[in-house]
C-alpha cells in the first residue's frame, strides 16, 4: 500500500473481487467523459461482470488498483467505510518484453469527479512506479484520449512526454472496411510522399 505524504489521505491497494461495483461505477465515469460508445449501464452487476472482473484480477499480466479514501475512524485503508475514489490498471505492454525492454502500460486511470486534486492521481501514478520498479520496468507508459484536455495535463505536469496515437474501430465496421477492401472498394494506403531535401553545395 501506497500514499502521497501529509498533503493527501489517500491511499492506494490492490482491487479485490467485492470492489466491482465501485470499479463499475469508476469505468462508467470514464467512458462518459470521454465521450465513448456504448456506456455501461447503471445496473447491478451481472454474473457475466462479475467472472469477467475475477478473471482480470486473477490475470498474473494485470494489476488493478484502488485509489481509497479510509473511514473517518479508519485506521488502515482495508477497515470498513472506506470510499473508492480511484480506479488504475496496470499491466506490462508484452511487445516491450519480448524486445527486453519492459514498459508497465497506464489504461483506464480514472477519478472521481468529486475527489479531484486530492492527490488521487497522484497516488495510482505512485502505485504505477512501485509497480514497473518490481516488474523490472524503466518506463511507464499511460494512455490518454486525445481530446481529454485535462487529463493531458495532469499527465505532462507528471512528466509524461506524446508517444503514439491510438484509434479504435467497430469489429463490425472494420470486416465491412476490409470487406470493400478486398474487392477493390478501397484503394491501398500509400506512404506519403518525402519532400526532397535540397542540400547546399559547397563553396
Amino acid at each position: 500500500m501506497s500514499a502521497t505524504g501529509q498533503r493527501s489521505r489517500v491511499v492506494t491497494r490492490t482491487a479485490r473481487p467485492d470492489d466491482l461495483p465501485a470499479v463499475l461505477a469508476l469505468v462508467r465515469q470514464h467512458r462518459a467523459e470521454a465521450h465513448a460508445e456504448g456506456v455501461l449501464t447503471g445496473q447491478t452487476p451481472g454474473a457475466a461482470a462479475a467472472a469477467g472482473f475475477r478473471r482480470l484480477l486473477a490475470d498474473p499480466a494485470h494489476r488493478v488498483v484502488l485509489a481509497v479514501l479510509p473511514g473517518a475512524n479508519a485506521a488502515t485503508a482495508a477497515t470498513a467505510g472506506e470510499v473508492a475514489v480511484g480506479l488504475a490498471v496496470l499491466g506490462l505492454d508484452p511487445l516491450s518484453a519480448v524486445l527486453g525492454v519492459p514498459q508497465v502500460t497506464v489504461d483506464n486511470l480514472v477519478v472521481h469527479r468529486d475527489h479531484r486534486r486530492c492527490g488521487a492521481g497522484a497516488a495510482l501514478l505512485a502505485a504505477a512506479a512501485d509497480h514497473a520498479a518490481e516488474v523490472g520496468a524503466e518506463h511507464v507508459v499511460a494512455a490518454v484520449g486525445g481530446h481529454e484536455a485535462e487529463r493531458q495535463r495532469f499527465f505532462a505536469r507528471m512528466g509524461f512526454a506524446p508517444l503514439t496515437t491510438r484509434r479504435i474501430v467497430p469489429r463490425e465496421t472494420l470486416a465491412r472496411s476490409l470487406a470493400a477492401w478486398q474487392r477493390g472498394g478501397v484503394p491501398l494506403p500509400r506512404p506519403p510522399r518525402r519532400r526532397p531535401v535540397s542540400r547546399a553545395l559547397p563553396a
